[in-house]
């Protein structure tokens, strides 16, 4: 069967490098990972895609990997060297995908230090470079999706009919300090990152989309959210009913504009319980398969897949349908 991977990641050093002041990164939070014995460093394996990962989707039944950038980025960047890298990160993108059309898909990184260019790159990478859409990485300078600056660029989202890809990212100073510190090093990283905080964040983003009344205006706004749902699958019926009295200023409760405006990846998380929370919530034609590479292995998502137990008609839009369909990929 065909299967389509949403959330596959790339990265460009030699860019980066160039482009990003290495105080930035730190300041972020970028740190050395500890892996577990005999895996390989994802960010060594992120800019190949070549015969290893081509090998490795093969290896696992993946047809596609639709591919977006990981690390360091734009987001670090103000100003024009912002605007070009991300240009040229799109651009690197787009050259590697037309290697391989049949098997790679692109995700455009936008400068979002630089606001007001955010919507000219996303229309370009849609219209010129075939993307099918952009991922955001988190906030930027504290700003998330909902700041008035980005609402060009979720305008030109509705316009072009693309989705916008909300991921995590390493939280600010002022957040690691207030939430994280006070650990071991290595208790602390995790509960920042992919142990908790990363999907505590991502959630909280998507429900300041809908507080905040994006969601409301941007009625037709795509909106693709990783891990599972990042734990709103558990919580909808909890935030419709803690927000009765305060969201007079909405037209829909939270939990229907999510529901009707959100889609969910299984991205990393490969378990059945959270897919079936995923499942009994949000319904498989809002459900699309993710691996998470190269942080997850295609051989994992893999296993995963092969536990989940479906109706065929169902597992085919897990696995390609509804991707296809969202992205308007071609087979």
């Amino acid at each position: 069967m065909r299967v389509v991977a949403l959330e596959e990641h790339f990265t460009a050093p030699d860019l980066v490098k160039k482009y990003v002041n290495p105080d930035a990164i730190s300041a972020r939070g970028f740190k050395p990972r500890r892996l577990p014995p005999g895996r390989v460093n994802p960010l060594e394996l992120a800019p190949e895609m070549g015969e290893r990962r081509l090998k490795s989707m093969d290896d696992a039944g993946v047809t596609v990997h639709v591919i977006s950038n990981t690390g360091p980025g734009p987001d670090l960047v103000p100003g024009p060297d912002g605007v070009t890298l991300a240009r040229a990160l799109n651009d690197q993108l787009a050259t590697m995908c037309a290697k391989n059309p049949k098997r790679f898909a692109g995700w455009a990184v936008l400068p979002m230090a630089s606001p007001k260019d955010c919507a000219a790159e996303l229309r370009r990478a849609v219209k010129e470079l075939g993307f099918v859409g952009a991922m955001i990485n988190g906030t930027c300078e504290g700003r998330f999706l909902d700041h008035p600056s980005y609402d060009d660029v979720l305008a030109v989202s509705v316009e072009l009919d693309v989705p916008v890809y909300i991921h995590p990212h390493l939280p600010p100073e002022s957040v690691r300090q207030a939430y994280y510190s006070g650990l071991e090093p290595g208790a602390g990283r995790v509960l920042e990152s992919a142990g908790w905080g990363w999907h505590s964040e991502v959630a909280i983003h998507t429900l300041r989309l809908v507080l905040a009344g994006s969601l409301d205006k941007h009625r037709k706004l795509k909106v693709i959210i990783g891990h599972m749902g990042e734990m709103l699958p558990v919580m909808l019926v909890r935030v419709d009913e803690t927000c009765v009295a305060d969201i007079g200023h909405l037209s829909r409760p939270p939990s229907q504009q999510i529901l009707e405006q959100v889609w969910i990846t299984t991205s990393g998380i490969f378990s059945q319980p959270p897919f079936l929370a995923a499942l009994q919530t949000f319904g498989i034609d809002r459900i699309l398969f993710s691996v998470d590479y190269p942080y997850a292995l295609d051989s994992q998502g893999r296993t995963f897949l092969d536990e989940v137990c479906l109706a065929p008609a169902d597992m085919a839009k897990l696995c390609y349908g509804n991707a296809d369909a969202l992205l308007k990929l071609k087979a």
